[in-house]
């Protein structure tokens, strides 16, 4: 059975920074496309950022496109999600998903592309 635990998340002022880790468990970490989506209050869940199975692929939201960096860790089956320059509008709940054993390309991803979910992490960012 696939566990993605996320941590990380928080408090933090606009302008501030924050990453994210996602510890999985019960798969073949290093096999599989991760990523990341999130869910603002009231509004429905948005694709943030892909990576491929070996971290040489990415790709990210317009939204967060040059302020958000995803990344892996293959060795300790945990993908990461630094986020810089933290604005208000970037406040949800930050799930790490799953996707399959290859990399969909560098377009923006739904729901339906990925397997397992984690229970999502808080992420606040005050004006």
């Amino acid at each position: 059975q696939v566990q993605l635990v996320e941590s990380g998340g928080g408090l933090v002022q606009a302008g501030g920074s924050l990453r994210l880790s996602c510890a999985a468990s019960g798969l073949t970490f290093s096999m599989y496309t991760m990523g990341w989506f999130r869910q603002a209050p009231g509004k429905e869940r948005e694709f943030v950022a892909v990576i491929s199975w070996s971290g040489g692929n990415t790709f990210y939201a317009d939204s967060v496109k040059g302020r958000f960096t995803i990344s892996r860790d293959n060795a300790k089956n945990t993908v990461y999600l630094q986020m810089n320059s933290l604005k208000p509008e970037d406040t949800a709940v930050y799930y790490c998903v799953q996707g399959g054993t290859f990399f969909g390309g560098s377009r923006y991803y739904t729901e339906a592309d990925f397997h397992s979910w984690g229970q999502g992490t808080q992420v606040t960012v005050s004006s």
